[in-house]
C-alpha cells in the first residue's frame, strides 16, 4: 500500500518513481490538489501544470491533470517547462500550479512543486498536508478516479517568460561577456537560450558558451545538483579554457544558480545574496531583505550597511516565501543558491539572480573575482552531508558537547562561538542525511571546528 508520508516532504513532494509513486498516485495528488483548491477559496480556476526533462515527467503530469479534471477544473499544461516558469505563469495569470521535477536529485526521482494563484507556495502548513492526506483517502480505498470532464488548454510560454525577464534587469548596456553555461542536461537548456540568448529575443552582449544543453533525465555527464562541488569541474575548466568572465551553472530544474568566477573559483551563494541585495537595496532603500540561518554572517553585515533590515528564515523555499510575503521583502537568499525577488511574486528563480550578478559584472570594468571578494568576509565549509541512523539522538549529543556555545533551534541547531565562529547541524528534508555547514574568521579555525563537529556527528 502507498505511504504518502514517505514522499510529501515539508515543502513538496519527492521519491523515486515507480515504487514509491506511479501514475496512479499522481492521479490522486491531482484530485486531492484540486480539491485543497476548492476549499481554499480558489474554486473553479485552471490549474497551471509543467514538467522537467525526466522520462517519468509527462505520463506523471498528465495523470495528475487528469485527476485535477475529474474534480471539473480545466488544466494549462505548458509542457517542458523550468520551475521557476510555472511561477512566472502562476504569478502573471494568477493561477495555481504544478511542476513535476525532483530538482537535482537522481534519474529515479521525481516529484511535484505546487503553488497556489500568485505562484503564493504550497507547503505543510498552507495546504500540502491536507493533499496528502486527501489523497491518501482515495488511494486508501483503491477506487477509480472520477472521469476528466473538463478541458485541457496548451500553451508554449517561454518566449513570455523570457520577455519578463529582461524587464526586471536590463542587460543591453552592459561590456561584452564570455559566459560559460553548465545546464547539466537539465532546464537551463532550455530556458538559457531564450532568457540570455537570441533565440526569440534581441541579441544581448553575452557570448555564451553551451556545456550539456541536450535534455536529458539521465543526466550522462554529471548529477545536476551544483552545490555539489564534484559537479562544477567541467564548468570551472571550460570557464579557464575559453578565457570567460563568468561561469554559471543550473540545477535540474533550473531554478538555482551557482557562478564561478573568472579564476574558475566558485563563488558562494552567500556572496551572491550579499551582491544581489545590495542591488535591490540601491533600488528599494530601506527594504527588508531575508536570508537563512546558514548565510554567512556576511549577509546580514552587508544588508545593514546598505541600509536595509535583515530578517532571518528556516531553510526550505515555503518558508523563505511566507516570510517574504509576510514583510513585504524586496529579496532573499539561500546558501543553497535559492534567490527569491519581491517583483517575481516572491518566488525563487535562478536565471534572475544570474542575470544580476551579469548586470553587476558588466556595469564595472573589475573582474567577477575582485567584485565577488567585497562580499566574501570569512571563510565556510560549504555543506557536508553524513548519513546518520538517529538524527534527533545525534544533535542531542553535539550540543551537549557544547554547552557554552549560545544556540539557536529555529532551523536545526546552530551553535554561535566567541570568536565569530558558527555551525548549523540540520536534518534534510528529502534525505536520511545529517546536513553540517561550519564557518569561521580564518580558514584554520573553519577546518578545524568542522573536523571536530564531523567526527562527533559521524563517530
Amino acid at each position: 500500500m502507498t505511504d504518502l508520508s514517505q514522499i510529501v516532504k515539508a515543502y513538496d513532494v519527492r521519491g523515486t518513481v515507480p515504487d514509491q509513486w506511479d501514475e496512479r498516485v499522481a492521479g490522486a495528488l491531482g484530485t486531492a490538489f484540486a480539491q485543497m483548491l476548492d476549499g481554499a477559496g480558489e474554486p473553479g480556476e485552471a490549474v497551471l501544470i509543467g514538467h522537467d526533462m525526466r522520462a517519468s515527467g509527462p505520463g506523471l503530469a498528465a495523470a495528475f491533470a487528469a485527476g485535477v479534471r475529474a474534480e471539473g477544473r480545466p488544466v494549462i499544461e505548458i509542457g517542458l517547462a523550468s520551475t521557476d516558469m510555472v511561477y512566472y505563469a502562476s504569478g502573471a495569470l494568477g493561477l495555481p500550479g504544478a511542476m513535476f521535477t525532483a530538482s537535482h536529485n537522481p534519474a529515479q526521482y521525481n516529484g511535484i512543486k505546487m503553488c497556489h494563484a500568485g505562484a503564493r507556495p504550497v507547503g505543510q502548513d498552507s495546504g500540502l498536508a491536507e493533499v496528502r492526506d486527501r489523497a491518501q483517502a482515495l488511494l486508501d480505498k483503491d477506487e477509480p478516479l472520477g472521469e476528466p470532464s473538463a478541458p485541457t488548454e496548451r500553451r508554449d510560454l517561454l518566449a513570455d517568460y523570457a520577455a519578463h525577464l529582461r524587464t526586471l534587469v536590463d542587460l543591453s548596456g552592459i561590456r561584452p561577456l564570455t559566459v560559460v553555461v553548465d545546464a547539466g542536461n537539465g532546464m537551463g537548456g532550455h530556458t538559457v537560450p531564450s532568457v540570455l540568448g537570441d533565440a526569440v529575443l534581441p541579441a544581448l552582449p553575452l557570448r555564451i558558451v553551451p556545456l550539456y544543453f541536450e535534455l536529458d533525465g539521465t543526466f550522462p555527464n554529471h548529477e545536476a545538483n551544483p552545490l555539489d562541488p564534484a559537479n562544477l569541474v567541467d564548468l570551472q575548466r571550460a570557464v579557464v579554457a575559453h578565457g570567460a568572465d563568468i561561469g554559471l551553472a543550473f540545477d535540474g530544474d533550473a531554478d538555482r544558480c551557482f557562478v564561478v568566477d573568472e579564476r574558475g573559483e566558485p563563488v558562494s551563494p552567500s556572496a551572491i545574496t550579499a551582491l544581489v541585495a545590495a542591488r535591490e537595496l540601491a533600488k528599494h532603500p530601506g527594504s527588508t531583505i531575508i536570508h537563512n540561518l546558514i548565510t554567512s554572517n556576511a549577509v546580514p553585515e552587508i544588508i545593514r550597511e546598505h541600509g536595509g533590515e535583515p530578517v532571518v528564515a528556516r531553510v526550505g523555499h515555503s518558508f523563505i516565501k511566507a516570510e517574504m510575503a509576510r514583510t513585504n521583502a524586496v529579496f532573499g537568499g539561500e546558501h543553497s543558491a535559492h534567490y527569491y525577488f519581491r517583483d517575481f511574486w516572491f518566488a525563487d528563480t535562478g536565471m534572475l539572480a544570474a542575470m544580476h550578478t551579469l548586470a553587476a559584472l558588466g556595469e564595472q570594468s573589475l573582474p567577477l573575482s575582485t567584485l565577488a571578494a567585497e562580499y566574501e568576509r570569512y571563510v565556510a565549509s560549504g555543506e557536508i552531508n553524513s548519513t546518520v541512523a538517529d538524527q534527533a539522538a545525534k544533535m542531542v549529543e553535539v550540543r551537549a558537547a557544547y554547552p557554552d556555545a549560545e544556540a539557536d533551534e529555529l532551523d536545526g541547531l546552530t551553535l554561535r562561538f566567541p570568536d565569530g565562529a558558527w555551525f548549523n547541524l540540520r536534518a534534510s528534508n528529502t534525505e536520511p542525511l545529517l546536513r553540517l555547514n561550519v564557518e569561521a574568521p580564518t580558514a584554520e579555525r573553519m577546518t578545524s571546528l568542522r573536523d571536530e563537529v564531523l567526527d562527533r556527528v559521524r563517530r
